[in-house]
């Protein structure tokens, strides 16, 4: 790999002091003036989580409001230079904006703000990195940074702009940065065929786990919801759950035994995010069709959330990107434990025709897991009710 692009993967993983920016633009909460102050806020919370999930000390965060980004700087000049004195002021290593930034414009701060700037998919990317610890996470990290950084390159060869040669002639900047191109493309390439030869493992290895004919659940929901501590608690497994976002990267599979006559594959997956980067969702192929060839989805909610709902459309927008919108989905609304009695829900819910469209549980306390297993067992049966047909056809 290119020197810049090592630069690019381990800087990001030393802690700095980091300032925090989030813009209010029209186009992202089109809604009541009330409603877009709530929302607004949410996601700059969520993106201090971000940023302290990323290893950084967090010192300050600035929010502002516009129309519309400017195409140089994102926010304004007036803005830019004031984030640009605030820099200095209080010795800042790194600007994180809370919005995917152009190359343009993530160039264009750098020069003003004379300090490091990330965008939310660059921080995104520093945070799977991070908690990435199998070969296959490692691999799918690294591709979805150097696709991300291969229009990036540009900003390490400006003090060489002005050697340049004319018409029929190369400067050393443009020379060196061809080369870094042709290396990274070169290694993008190398890391898609290792990710495929990953991808027909796993398939292998799914074909003889199916051999018994097991309903295969994938757990899905937002970042931080819950789903490895439902994992650890249904199948005693010790998967990392941590209350951090994004603890989880890597696939696992457990038998889940249910009773006497119903055993199920159950999976537990890479947590979603809001605007989660097309790119990263590309990368993670291998990791999310785990996700995209289960039979049924157990959609962890976190429904002591104030946009526990928006949270939902969010993942329901990755399950379609990944072709997994048709899945039959449990939703498992979490944490009820939270809530105060009155306020708490408890059983099973079900569509028109019966069957378990949503169960309310406590992880931390074990409520309603036996609803949940019942829900299951009930979905596995219809599973194979249906297998059944069709051997039968």
């Amino acid at each position: 790999m290119s020197g810049i692009a090592k630069a690019s993967l381990t800087a990001q993983q030393a802690a700095e002091r980091v300032l925090l920016v989030g813009v209010m633009l029209d186009k992202d909460f089109p809604v009541v003036a009330e409603r877009r102050t709530t929302l607004f806020q949410s996601a700059l919370a969520e993106a201090q989580e971000l940023v302290r999930a990323s290893g950084a000390e967090l010192v300050g965060v600035m929010p502002c409001k516009r129309q519309q980004p400017d195409s140089a700087l994102f926010v304004g000049k007036g803005k830019a230079e004031e984030l640009a004195q605030q820099a200095a002021e209080i010795k800042i290593d790194l600007v994180v904006f809370n919005h995917a930034l152009t190359p343009t414009q993530e160039r264009n701060l750098e020069r003003l703000l004379q300090c490091r700037v990330l965008d939310r998919v660059g921080l995104i990317l520093a945070i799977f990195a991070r908690r990435a610890h199998s070969q296959e996470g490692r691999l799918q990290v690294e591709l979805a940074q150097l696709v991300h950084l291969s229009s990036r390159l540009i900003r390490g060869y400006g003090h060489l702009q002005s050697q340049r040669g004319g018409i029929g002639l190369r400067g050393p900047g443009e020379t060196r940065l061809e080369t870094d191109r042709r290396l990274i493309r070169q290694k993008i390439t190398r890391l898609r065929q290792q990710l495929q030869q990953v991808r027909r493992q796993r398939a292998t290895q799914r074909k003889s786990r199916n051999q018994g004919i097991l309903p295969a659940f994938a757990l899905v929901g937002y970042t931080n919801v819950g789903k490895s501590s439902l994992f650890n608690r249904l199948t005693k497994a010790q998967v990392v759950a941590e209350d951090q976002l994004f603890a989880t990267l890597d696939n696992t599979v457990r038998r889940l035994y249910l009773n006497d006559q119903t055993s199920v594959l159950l999976s537990d997956t890479v947590g979603f995010v809001r605007d989660l980067p097309h790119g990263l969702v590309a990368a993670f192929a291998a990791t999310l069709e785990e996700t995209a060839l289960a039979d049924v989805l157990l959609h962890v909610v976190d429904i002591t959330h104030p946009e526990f709902e928006r949270q939902i459309d969010d993942v329901n927008v990755v399950l379609k990107e990944i072709n997994a919108a048709n899945i039959p989905q449990l939703i498992i609304y979490n944490k009820i434990d939270k809530l105060a009695a009155v306020q708490r829900p408890q059983g099973i819910v079900c569509d028109a025709r019966g069957r378990p469209q949503a169960v309310y549980i406590s992880v931390q306390d074990g409520s309603g897991l036996a609803d949940l297993r019942t829900a299951m067992i009930e979905l596995a049966n219809i599973k194979h009710v249906r297998h059944d047909e069709q051997v039968g056809s």
